[in-house]
């Protein structure tokens, strides 16, 4: 068994002649570089705040939450998961940075929901290696943002674990959804 997804024959590698999607994307990059202005921020969040979501494709976060660049850090991996990477970062977000709000956010419709950890095992079937980090797959998304916000609260690294709050974004409304911490 193969863990790739198998990429459709009509899939646009290349988007036009003989432009990749990565020489695409740095063409449109010197576009915004052409009028592109310094916005003489620093490196801290205005809003004092770090965001933990799903690298999911469908996940607007600037505009599903109303921010701005320079408004926020973002930190995302599959599942919104917060991992010791994850971790890493806003250690490095509250005590290097002054971020002092954390927001998780999982989705409706994860692919981590259709996952197990036997893709590990397939993976070093395939390959020869099995990888260092877990899976992190769940089944159900409101108890997996509960054990994300007791993973943020209850980590020594971090000093600021008062205002942390999960929710889960319906990718069919928009909407988002807070979990209770303690259902």
């Amino acid at each position: 068994m193969t863990t790739s997804v198998p990429v459709p024959a009509e899939s646009a590698v290349k988007v036009t002649g003989d432009r990749s999607v990565t020489d695409r994307l740095v063409a449109s990059n010197r576009d915004y570089a052409a009028e592109f202005t310094d916005p003489g921020m620093d490196a801290r969040p205005v809003l004092q705040v770090a965001v933990v979501a799903c690298m999911d494709a469908r996940l607007d976060l600037h505009a599903a939450l109303g921010l701005e660049l320079g408004d926020c850090h973002t930190i995302r991996n599959a599942g919104g998961v917060v991992t010791d990477d994850t971790i890493r970062s806003l250690t490095i977000s509250q005590r290097a940075l002054g971020t002092r709000t954390v927001i998780l956010i999982h989705h409706t419709g994860c692919g981590l929901e259709s996952l197990t950890e036997d893709f590990r095992h397939e993976l070093e079937d395939e390959v020869g290696q099995r990888p260092a980090w877990a899976v992190e797959a769940f089944r159900d998304v409101d108890q997996d943002v509960r054990q994300s916000m007791q993973r943020v609260r209850t980590n020594p690294f971090l000093p600021h674990k008062d205002d942390v709050r999960g929710f889960v974004f319906d990718v069919h409304t928009g909407l988002l959804r807070e979990i209770d911490p303690t259902s």
